[in-house]
């Protein structure tokens, strides 16, 4: 069987891009096509992959600025052949689910999300979009422009594998499409439970705006309790300057950094909704618990008084309550890493295959 893995954009290196890097570990022999790859961008974690990219490669500034050309994508996706494979499977959250395929080619969607700047957060995106006032005028036909192309692009897909139920929900909402539900993996055995824990709170991720990790610095500010932040991204600067002495930002580490932070931490602070989310498993993967806004991917994975507690409201208020009777000794590290065990690589791979093959 002669298969291709397809994804949006290899530009940065997140959840989505580590499930792809297990699917090209899976099927070593399929080349991947994208419409743009930064090698540095992705640690070289796809150094050793065949990656077929688009005519957008060519494009200065694309990797970089990938939002600006959207409007070009559908035509980089519908430029690939795809002829002489048996299956496709795509990884996407927006343009790679529109190749186009022969009708004896099955094409399998692991999809993401529906992208929320074309449907449930379109108006926030728009009110948001920090461009000129002339270029902002174009944006809303161009938004109209890809939301009929995405639906349309839904139909293409045979089959779609959903994320999470959240995102079955938004799948069938959107696209009125029914999916399979298929947890993305986490591999458990990177993770360890310490002896020891220390008297720090940690928040992992890209540091976006949609991530909330604002709300927990002005919390951690006001309770002047430590907090550790890993990650980077746009909004570093400016949680930088609002954050006081008791928050450290340890920027981007390497796995066993990583997993030494978690493992000693009090508990994972994580305020966003997210479609999924492999970090709150990461974290009781290292048998700490998770304090998590009630939302999304989360309430899947968290089971509320024994892997960790909830927020119910996005706000300082609501987090703050939360940290303030949160008592890190009513937890058990072995309760939080045998949860994590039921999402592993070896349950996804086997999920996987069955669906797909």
């Amino acid at each position: 069987m002669k298969i291709a893995l397809v994804h949006d954009y290899l530009n940065q290196y997140g959840g989505a891009e580590r499930v792809l890097q297990l699917l090209c570990k899976l099927f070593p022999d399929a080349p991947l096509y994208t419409t743009l790859y930064d090698e540095e961008a992705t640690g070289g974690v796809f150094k050793d992959v065949e990656i077929r990219t688009s005519f957008l490669q060519k494009f200065p500034l694309a990797k970089r600025y990938h939002h600006a050309f959207s409007f070009l994508m559908p035509i980089a996706f519908e430029q690939f052949d795809f002829s002489n494979y048996d299956l496709v499977l795509s990884v996407s959250s927006s343009f790679g689910k529109g190749i186009i395929t022969k009708p004896g080619t099955n094409h399998v969607c692991y999809c993401l999300t529906p992208p929320r700047y074309l449907w449930d957060d379109a108006h926030k995106y728009l009110s948001e979009f920090r461009y000129p006032s002339l270029i902002k005028k174009l944006v809303p036909p161009v938004l109209s422009y890809l939301r009929i192309w995405d639906k349309e692009a839904a139909l293409r897909v045979d089959r779609f594998i959903a994320i999470s139920r959240f995102v079955q929900e938004r799948i069938k909402k959107y696209y009125n499409r029914d999916s399979l539900v298929i947890y993305p993996p986490v591999d458990v055995s990177k993770f360890y439970i310490a002896d020891d824990t220390e008297d720090y709170f940690l928040m992992v991720g890209r540091l976006v705006s949609y991530k909330k990790f604002d709300i927990a610095i002005r919390v951690f500010n006001e309770l002047g309790w430590p907090l550790k932040i890993v990650g980077d991204g746009i909004e570093i600067n400016h949680l930088k300057r609002i954050a006081k002495d008791n928050i450290e930002f340890c920027g981007l580490v390497d796995d066993v950094t990583l997993a030494n932070l978690y493992a000693k931490a009090q508990a994972l602070v994580f305020p966003q909704e997210e479609d999924f989310g492999i970090v709150p498993l990461e974290a009781m993967a290292s048998g700490r618990p998770v304090i998590a806004y009630r939302g999304g991917g989360a309430v899947e994975t968290v089971i509320e008084g024994k892997t960790g507690v909830f927020f119910n409201e996005q706000s300082e208020a609501s987090l703050r309550k939360a940290l303030e009777t949160f008592d890190p000794q009513s937890f058990n590290s072995a309760d939080c890493r045998s949860r994590a065990q039921e999402f592993d690589t070896r349950i996804f791979q086997s999920n996987l295959l069955a669906a797909i093959i």
